[in-house]
């Protein structure tokens, strides 16, 4: 079995939104598909899934009143025979009123699994990968939004490391094989040659467990770099802050793509405003349930992105970050 969670709501109770939302004559099913473990997608679980949550609230639908969430794990079903590709096929056979899914993978073996249930997702560029035709009008049965705002982001974050540390000459970029050989991966490699920095593969396989994180950052350590970039992938997300306290060990700078791994102790993170972004994705679910057609509503791409300088980690490393980066920072942590 999956592991998936089913907590069935009774009544029909909404929420306002300026004015009082409409009654909702029956209870709505959705079903979430995110990365790690299930019994944190809830509110209080995590903090995306508390926004989440909270978001679908406020705009009238409650877990437990007039909503049905079923809750699934695409960590379950890494480096399992027929993965991803199962869990999406098991997802569509309840037949949910809408899918809500985390991460370019799932997405695509949901795009597979079903042309019919509407499926909302929050992935990387949707284009690029083939998810939909076009941002504003996605057709079909999926809509979403993105994180990305294209691969010079994942530019940036390599120019942003050289920038802070300006004797960095050798940087291991920690990723699945996916995003190193990806238009991203592509992209930090050009800004690496660019820069005259070496950029090491640090790969790492599924399943993405502690074990894995470990094996891959203790081979870094040996290897000497002297900087470490991690991509932003959905596969991290579980050890996010595992990942920062592994390299706070190390005692080597690196820059993340969570604002929260910065806030944790990461020396830099230049990242989404994932908050935002996720009260959008929760806006379409909620017109889908209210009668929209997903084919009709714009992928939204989201184009803030914040850079945030942990200064108490920068002298913890015996850095001196340039004046002008802490300026331009959104947050600075001292």
């Amino acid at each position: 079995m999956r592991r998936r969670e089913f907590i069935a709501g009774l009544g029909a109770t909404a929420l306002p939104l300026g004015a009082r939302a409409q009654q909702s004559s029956t209870k709505k099913r959705i079903a979430v598909i995110a990365v790690g473990n299930v019994a944190e997608l809830r509110i209080g679980g995590n903090p995306t899934a508390t926004v989440f949550f909270e978001e679908l609230k406020r705009l009238g639908y409650t877990e437990g009143e007039n909503l049905t969430v079923e809750r699934y794990s695409t960590s379950d079903a890494q480096g399992r025979p027929g993965g991803l590709a199962d869990l999406a096929r098991d997802v569509v056979g309840r037949q949910p009123d809408v899918i809500v899914c985390y991460g370019m993978p799932i997405a695509a073996s949901l795009k597979v699994a079903t042309s019919t249930i509407p499926i909302v997702a929050f992935t990387g560029d949707p284009i690029r990968f083939g998810l939909i035709s076009s941002l504003a009008h996605p057709g079909g049965n999926i809509t979403g939004v993105s994180s990305d705002a294209g691969v010079e982001i994942w530019a940036k974050r390599l120019e942003l490391l050289s920038e802070a540390v300006p004797t960095l000459v050798n940087v291991a970029f920690v990723s699945t094989q996916g995003g190193w050989d990806g238009s991203g991966g592509q992209a930090v490699r050009a800004a690496a040659q660019k820069l005259r920095i070496s950029l090491a593969k640090a790969t790492l396989n599924a399943p993405y467990d502690e074990a894995e994180y470990r094996r891959v950052l203790s081979s870094i350590q040996r290897d000497q770099v002297d900087g470490i970039y991690l991509s932003a992938e959905f596969e991290h997300y579980r050890y996010n802050l595992l990942v920062v306290q592994l390299i706070q060990q190390m005692r080597i700078p690196a820059i993340y793509p969570v604002r929260a791994q910065a806030e944790a102790g990461g020396l830099m993170a230049y990242s989404p405003d994932v908050n935002s972004t996720l009260r959008r994705q929760v806006i379409q679910v909620v017109e889908i349930l209210r009668g929209a057609n997903p084919g009709d509503i714009p992928y939204f791409q989201g184009v803030r992105f914040e850079l945030v300088i942990n200064l108490k980690t920068a002298k913890e490393l015996g850095l001196e970050i340039p004046d002008g980066l802490v300026a331009g920072a959104a947050a600075v942590i001292e």
